[in-house]
């Protein structure tokens, strides 16, 4: 199993700081195959902790946040994969105030499906987000920046990269560029191509991050004029931990 974090490692998320919530944002991947009933497999998921102050507005070009990013070796670790998203989205039920995704409902259905047996915290956490609209969006314990961010969009779609585009946030993706998850993924597996992984994860990565800027313009915590670079963000936060984030290719973003 490949684990990089700035937090030690898989389910241990940061001390919320005094005067300040702690938001978890987490982001799955999965091989597709709709041929077969519950035949997705999850292969990478990541998990983006912020601190966000209480009080006053949040600048998010300022606002520095810690990870986990856990992707697969080879297929025989799914299992793990699978036990290792569980104890860290039971961190983040135990730790954060809030719990973001975008479509997170899919990612939490595709590890619970493709577990050799229940797991618990993946189940709380389903069930959290099927009660999230109990509350207020503000002080919801789940929001799904798929479904509880219309209020403020003006676009018609709701996948991430349409979603960002229209609040004013550059989330260009250079990963996809003349490829595919799939193609990139299949890569990994055969050839061990250290770039092919690194694309993913740093996509995967920024989902959960941009997910959660999202989260926060929908909830009222932050605002921004213009447009707003989420790669800088992301490259900071990530300190060069990715040898894909030193290619000209992604350099060129910032």
């Amino acid at each position: 199993m490949i684990v990089t974090s700035t937090l030690g490692g898989p389910a241990r998320p940061p001390r919320r700081p005094q005067g300040s919530r702690l938001l978890a944002s987490v982001d799955v991947e999965w091989t597709k195959n709709y041929r077969v009933k519950n035949g997705n497999r999850p292969f990478c998921y990541s998990a983006v902790y912020l601190a966000v102050p209480t009080h006053g507005p949040v600048d998010v070009t300022e606002l520095p946040f810690r990870y986990t990013s856990v992707y697969v070796e080879n297929t025989d670790e799914t299992e793990e994969l699978i036990r290792l998203a569980d104890a860290e989205l039971r961190a983040c039920l135990d730790a954060a105030d809030q719990i973001i995704g975008h479509q997170l409902s899919s990612d939490l259905a595709v590890l619970a499906n493709a577990a050799a047996a229940p797991p618990e915290a993946i189940e709380t956490a389903r069930h959290a987000w099927r009660a999230r609209r109990d509350a207020e969006l503000a002080t919801r314990r789940v929001v799904d920046t798929r479904y509880d961010a219309g209020h403020i969009l003006g676009c018609a779609s709701r996948r991430l990269v349409d979603v960002c585009t229209d609040l004013g946030l550059d989330v260009t993706q250079p990963e996809l560029r003349g490829t595919s998850m799939t193609a990139l993924h299949r890569t990994w597996l055969e050839t061990g191509r250290t770039e092919a992984r690194e694309r993913i994860s740093v996509l995967n990565l920024r989902h959960s991050l941009s997910a959660a800027l999202v989260a926060l313009r929908a909830t009222g915590r932050a605002d921004w004029t213009g447009t707003v670079n989420v790669n800088r963000i992301l490259a900071a936060g990530l300190d060069g931990d990715f040898g894909w984030l030193r290619s000209p290719t992604f350099a060129a973003l910032l």
